[in-house]
């Protein structure tokens, strides 16, 4: 028993090692790399630019009246049309018969109408002899009276019919340019199915796509002489243009405004590329970040700002004022001299530690861009 309790404390030692060296020490948060930037204050760009084309300022989409078999199609794309031009024809065999039955009805009833006059015309003499009574005359001349309603009402049935087969033929309202082709003969068309799309001669415009952020500046453009300018293809000088219509929603797919101008007195061909230029005052005193520093979460917009030492990142809410190709303007929510992390900023989580990311010597990484001064 003595020799049990000798061996004891050895023993207890010899687990408490064992159970020391078995626990690994917890591992440090490691410190994730950032691209960051710093906050200064620089200038808005004085001029926008975008895409543009020169359409008509009337494009009709032609449809027949009435629905029909197509037969025939007269123009293609490009082909230039004429006022009272033929451009296409649908099946009028079923609105002939009508036609024709609705005159067979104008018949009949100017036959019934003709008779009862007769008739009415002969009871009057009658009743001056008094062979008839008065209300029996009275009775004569309702029935006169109804047949010829339904007379009048035969012959406006046979002028819709006879509009009917004349709209069988599909007629352009006036001199143009065929733009699109939406129908081939031998299809099937409803009433009001597009076959084809003409840009009427005439004035023309300047058609472009405004975003969102900056169609208030374009509503603004109409009030400065000089501030809406374009460029045509091929051409490098710049022409003055006339706002004319801003539309009021923006498309649901692009969420863009449609924007068109006059283009006056330029020569311009249907169809022709070009760009419209805007040119504002400059705005000085901006901040603006890269697009890859904007955080979007919890409906919220917020950027990553390095904070203390260690280093750490915290979110700081900030308000969008536009946007300028890769950059955002922030309206609020920063001041100049803070850095913010412009890079990986959807990995990062509040309070979390990081360091400046410092490329590989001899490596070629690219350096996040400095704010515009």
């Amino acid at each position: 028993m003595s020799h049990l309790l000798r061996l004891a404390p050895p023993l207890l030692l010899a687990a408490a090692l064992l159970s020391a060296c078995g626990k690994q020490a917890a591992a440090p948060e490691p410190e994730r790399a950032v691209r960051t930037q710093l906050v200064s204050t620089g200038s808005a760009s004085a001029s926008h630019e975008y895409a543009a084309e020169v359409k008509a300022r009337v494009e009709s989409r032609l449809s027949f009246r009435v629905a029909g078999k197509l037969l025939s199609r007269s123009v293609n794309l490009g082909d230039t049309v004429k006022r009272g031009q033929v451009l296409a024809r649908i099946d009028a065999q079923d609105l002939k018969l009508a036609e024709a039955a609705a005159g067979a009805a104008v018949n009949a009833a100017r036959t019934n109408r003709d008779q009862l006059a007769a008739d009415y015309k002969r009871f009057v003499d009658l009743q001056r002899q008094g062979f008839i009574s008065a209300a029996e005359l009275e009775r004569r001349e309702s029935a006169f009276k109804a047949a010829q309603a339904q007379l009048d009402q035969a012959k406006a049935q046979a002028d819709v019919q006879g509009n009917q087969a004349d709209y069988a033929q599909l007629v352009a309202d006036g001199a143009g340019v065929v733009t699109s082709v939406d129908a081939e003969p031998g299809q099937v068309l409803a009433a009001g199915t597009p076959v084809v799309r003409v840009a009427l001669d005439g004035p023309r415009e300047i058609v472009f796509a405004v975003p969102e952020d900056q169609v208030g500046r374009v509503r603004a453009a109409a009030s400065q002489s000089g501030a809406l300018k374009v460029r045509l293809w091929g051409n490098d000088k710049t022409f003055p243009l006339t706002l004319r219509e801003v539309a009021a929603a923006a498309d649901p797919v692009t969420r863009t405004f449609l924007v068109k101008a006059d283009a006056g007195s330029l020569d311009v061909k249907l169809g022709q590329s070009a760009t419209v230029v805007l040119e504002l005052p400059q705005q000085a005193g901006i901040i603006k970040v890269p697009l890859s520093a904007v955080l979007q979460q919890d409906g919220k917009t917020s950027v990553w700002v390095l904070d203390g030492k260690p280093m750490t990142v915290k979110a700081v809410p900030v308000q969008v004022g536009g946007a300028e190709g890769n950059e955002v303007v922030i309206a609020g929510g920063l001041m100049p001299g803070q850095e913010v992390v412009v890079a990986g900023v959807h990995v990062l989580t509040s309070g979390q530690k990081v360091k400046r990311y410092v490329p590989p010597r001899g490596g070629a990484a690219p350096v996040a861009p400095a704010a515009s001064r």
